[in-house]
């Protein structure tokens, strides 16, 4: 069974939003909300500064915390893929989710339950990439299996500098940001 991941190449991506605006409209993400958005990193020291853009989403960790402290169930490792997900029917909307995910990835719902990125699952399915990485103009985004070692995402790790968020959290994050 594959465990899905996703390498982003921080030198292609320009920060378009169009992985934002495919994620709202793929998934129906209420007004005001978003499951995966854009950040910007300036270091260094003038003029030799580096300014690096990144599209943002949940990490779905090996070591999700979110799981670990849901009391119903609702946040889970679904066995396809081994992407992490919530059931919105079985969520209390406690919010322990939410205080327990480094990356700040959830948000309630307006109908009551823990809501995040489930890398389009239900696109996955069909064979089909994440709405993200389908519209990404610069193609920075790639999609694929981190358990098998001809996969493009393992070929793209190794074969340059990357990084994840937050590596002190612990969580594993299946996120890679080529530098």
């Amino acid at each position: 069974m594959a465990r899905y991941g996703m390498v982003i190449d921080t030198r292609r991506c320009v920060g378009c939003m169009d992985c934002v605006v495919a994620c709202k409209t793929e998934n129906q993400v209420p007004e005001g909300f978003d499951r995966d958005w854009i950040a910007t990193d300036t270091t260094g020291r003038f003029p030799n500064l580096h300014l690096e853009i990144r599209s943002e989403r949940c990490n779905h960790c090996d070591a999700p915390p979110c799981v670990d402290c849901c009391p119903t169930g609702a946040s889970h490792v679904e066995p396809f893929g081994h992407v992490v997900l919530v059931t919105p029917e079985q969520c209390i909307g406690c919010k322990a989710c939410l205080a327990s995910c480094p990356y700040d990835a959830r948000f309630v719902n307006p109908d009551g339950f823990a809501d995040k990125c489930t890398f389009c699952i239900h696109r996955v399915k069909e064979g089909l990439d994440p709405a993200c990485v389908s519209v990404c103009p610069t193609r920075c985004m790639t999609f694929g299996d981190l358990d098998d070692p001809r996969s493009e995402v393992n070929r793209l790790i190794e074969s340059r500098t990357h990084h994840a968020l937050i590596p002190a959290a612990g969580t594993s994050p299946r996120i890679f940001y080529l530098t």
